[in-house]
Parts: C-alpha cells; structure tokens; sequence
C-alpha cells in the first residue's frame, strides 16, 4: 500500500478574476486526521470540491492510492470511496434516518423496496462507530448534531474509507463539538481517512495529525500539529504574528440604553420564533446572546432593525419606543447595525467604498447640495479617511469596488460605516464570520473600543469563545426563548452549551 491515500499535484482552479487553487499540492495520508486551515477565499472548499467531484480541476492531477483518478462527479469520487460531510446539511426533513440514509442508493428484494435490511444496516453502522443514532427517527425531530451524524452514515453506507468535513462544528453545541471530535478519532481508529475543514486552531490542535495551511490560493506547507502552537498555525495562514488575547478596560457602566421588552416576533410563515423575550443592554457594556444557529437569531436581529414587525413586546432605545420607526428613523434615533451576512445586508458589491460608507446618511451634509444633488468629492474625502483609520486594504482607495474586496476588507468597511456614525446602541451580529484571525482580531479590537466609549453593544454570535472573550454579561437563547443572563466570570462554555440545547441553568449547578 502507497504511503499516501490521497495525492492532489499541482491543482489549478480558476473562476471569473479569480484564482481559486493555484498549483496546490496536497498528500494525504492513510488512515489520519489532515486538517485543511485558511482564512475565507483560501481555496480550501475548492480544492475539496475537486476532490469530490463537483468541480473540475484546469490543471493538475488526483492519485488515489498512487493511482490517477478522473473525478468527474460526486457519483465518480463516491464510487471510489470518496465522502463529503456539508457544512450544510442535504437531509429530507420528513424521511427517518434510515430512509435519509439509504436514499438513492434503496436494497430491494424481490423488486421490492427492502428497508428492513437497510435499517438493520443503518443500526449496525451507527453500533460499530458510536453513533447513536435511532434509523427510526424522523430527521426534523432530532438535534443538529444527531443530524450531522445521519451524515456521516450516508458516507459510511456508502463504504466511504475517504471522508471530507467542510466546517464541521459550525452548528454545534459545545458538547456536541466535544462528541465529534470523538467521532473523529473513532473514525481514524478504524482505518478511515479524514480531510478536516476548519478555521478553528483549537479544534485542530485536538484532533488532527497534520494540517496543510493554504493562503489565497497556495500551499504555503503542510506540518505536524503536535509540533506547532495555534500561534505558529495562525502567522502560516495570514503571514503575520496574531495576538489572541483581548485587553478589555476596566468596565465603566452607565444607564439602559437598550431594552427589549417581552418580544414576540413571527417568521413570514406565521411561526413565532421569539417568545417573550426580555433583556436590557447599558451604556459601556456588551451583552452577548449565545445559541445554536436556527433559534429565532435571525428574527431577534430583524426585528430590533425594523426588518420585521413585532407580534407583541417592545423595543426602546434610550428610553423611546422604536415599534413603529421606519429603519431610516432607527438609525436617526442611534440604532447601528453590523449585519450577520456583510455581502445580503451590509454592503452593495457594485458600489465603491465611498458610495457604501455613504449608504446610511448620503442625504445628509456634507454629501448633499442643493437640490438633493450628491457631492461625490465629499464621499471620496470622507471614504479615505475611513479606509486609513480602520486600515481597509484597497487597490483604489475610495473608488474601489467593494465586491472586489476580500471578507475582512468588506467587513472593515461596514464597521468603518456604523463605528463613524456614532450610534448610541450598536447591535452586532456574526461579526467575524469567514475571516481570517487577522481580521477577527482587528474587529474584536473595534467592538471593545466602541464599549470603551459607553456604546451599548448587543452582540450575537454562533462561536462561544468570541462570546466568552468579548463579552460582559451572556444571554443564552434556546427554541426563541432566553434561557438564562449570566455574567461572564460566572458561567463556563459547558453551562451555556447544556442551556443552549435547552437545559435551565439551576440544572446545570
């Protein structure tokens, strides 16, 4: 048997303006851990699409057990052993696990549909790799994690020895990332091959045996991980020494300048996905709202940005109710906004950065002349200023277009906006999502220097350390419903990981 069960050489992969993968090489060992690390745009999910088939490579070759492979589709790469977990899911809500499992692939017996064999297998499989779960469940009635496991038993009925984890932990639980990483490891002790995507140092330092660091777009080495520190794997994936701990002042708290009170929002469908939801936010501090992706976030956050009316409750903000402002009056009134989806919500790709940094108050002075004429001149002058004062990396300057820009320039500039408009409540939400730890490093610096000036900030976040580090009181969400308000020295991630899956914290102690 060949040393290396997967060899990629010299994959090159290109799309419109862009080199996605360029003359990547990467070796793949048998029967270990490999962890793919790069900052968002690297090419990781690229290169593993290759590899699976969705993508076809412009240039370079796959070997498999030394063997050269044409990969041409994900039916190609599952027939020679090839898996892929999603970060997000393809399950057929109203199927059980079994039925989810075996779909597309059915036994029959006589012309008939056999379930019965196939769930006997499904049950053997999730027996042999600890899987636990039940073939007889119905997908929409189990926990994210359960679900993410219905996954990887589709590439094990599928006889996968290859299995590739795109951002694997992006959805879970605290617990539920401590029971994957056994999975993993379980995985690995019985003769599977594991590619792992992540952008988590943590995560890889726990689990994986080599990690390869691509950045933008190239093979910058591949190494041990139990030679390197986070901070060694950090500076390979942005070519800069990264500072992880964040100086948080002395707290000084002043009066509520946020309070929503006893809110209720419905979905457009008419389903309630916040319930009664009570919290105060002060001047000078950040309360973070922790939870598991799915638990009325999204409702939560449109409906304090007037994206979303309220079924009952209300929102004050400085004291005034804001149930009936329009957005534009929100924001007059000192409500910023960082958006969970920079490039649906916070910028307009096609516009420059003078244009977007604009966005929220070009009808005001100085943009606006007489007659409502805009003054261009005024929004580059203002732009260059903002792209020196949070460091955006521009190949223009003001009239840059800022789809152009990499996810941690787009976020800059959005920050740049909301931060220059002093608001008086900042509501963030997923704001280092997909970027790289230079750029997480330098907004997490931003958001404790707007505490620092008595900003009342809400932040809402999917990654618990960024909550733990960032925050001063934590507010873990769970079905809609705020379960508990811990301060933060007061609380462990194992509580608000038991409280995020629905637990009372009195259980929890």
């Amino acid at each position: 048997m060949s040393e290396y069960a997967i060899e990629m050489r010299n994959i090159t992969k290109t799309f419109p303006g862009v080199v996605a993968n360029d003359m990547v090489t990467l070796q793949v060992k048998h029967q270990e851990i490999h962890a793919l690390l790069g900052e968002n745009g690297a090419g990781k999910s690229t290169l593993m699409s290759i590899l699976f088939g969705s993508y076809s490579a412009d240039s370079g070759s796959i070997l498999l057990d030394e063997k050269p492979r044409d990969i041409k589709n994900p039916n190609v790469a599952t027939s020679l052993g090839i898996g892929m977990v999603h970060q997000h899911f393809k399950l057929v809500q109203n199927y059980t696990v079994a039925e989810n499992i075996v779909l597309g692939m059915e036994p029959t017996k006589g012309g008939m549909l056999d379930m019965k064999s196939a769930r006997e297998r499904v049950a053997k499989l999730s027996d042999q790799y600890a899987l636990k779960v039940d073939p007889d469940a119905l997908v929409e009635d189990i926990t994210v994690g359960q679900q993410q496991r219905v996954e990887i038993l589709k590439t094990l009925y599928r006889n996968a020895n290859i299995i590739i984890f795109d951002e694997p932990t992006a959805v879970l639980t605290p617990q539920e990332v401590d029971e994957l990483m056994d999975i993993l490891k379980k995985l690995r002790s019985e003769g599977k091959t594991i590619v792992l995507i992540t952008h988590k140092l943590k995560e890889i330092k726990e689990v994986a045996d080599r990690c390869t660091v691509l950045r933008r777009g190239r093979c910058i080495g591949t190494v041990i991980v139990k030679d390197v520190s986070e901070q060694d794997l950090a500076e390979m994936m942005v070519g800069r020494a990264v500072k992880f701990e964040i100086e948080k002042p002395e707290q000084r708290v002043g009066k509520v300048m946020l309070s929503l009170q006893n809110l209720q929002v419905t979905d457009q469908s008419g389903i309630v996905r916040v319930k009664d939801l009570s919290l105060d936010v002060h001047e000078g501090e950040i309360v973070g709202i922790a939870g598991v992706d799915g638990n009325g976030q999204s409702e939560l956050l449109g409906s304090i940005i007037g994206l979303l009316p309220l079924s009952g409750g209300a929102i004050l903000l400085d004291g005034k109710s804001m149930g009936n402002l329009s957005i534009r009056e929100r924001i007059q009134a000192g409500l910023g906004y960082i958006p969970e989806d920079r490039k649906k919500f916070g910028v307009v790709g096609e516009f420059s950065i003078a244009e977007n940094t604009a966005l929220k108050n070009y009808y005001l002075s100085p943009y606006r002349k007489r007659f409502g004429v805009l003054d261009f001149d005024a929004m580059k002058n203002e732009a260059e200023n903002l792209i020196k004062q949070f460091d955006i990396r521009s190949a223009e300057g003001a009239q840059t277009n800022t789809g152009s820009l990499s996810g941690g320039n787009q976020q800059k500039v959005i920050v740049a906006r909301e931060i220059s408009l002093s608001p008086k409540v900042l509501v963030v939400a997923q704001p280092t999502r997909g970027l790289d730890v230079g750029a997480i490093e330098y907004i997490r610096k931003r958001i404790i220097a707007e505490r620092g000036k008595g900003r009342a900030i809400l932040l809402i976040s999917f990654e618990l350390d960024e909550i733990m580090n960032l925050c001063d009181r934590i507010a873990t969400l769970s079905k809609g419903s705020i379960v508990a308000v811990n301060k933060q020295n007061e609380i462990t991630e194992y509580e608000i990981g038991l409280m995020m899956a629905g637990s009372k914290k009195e259980a929890v102690r």
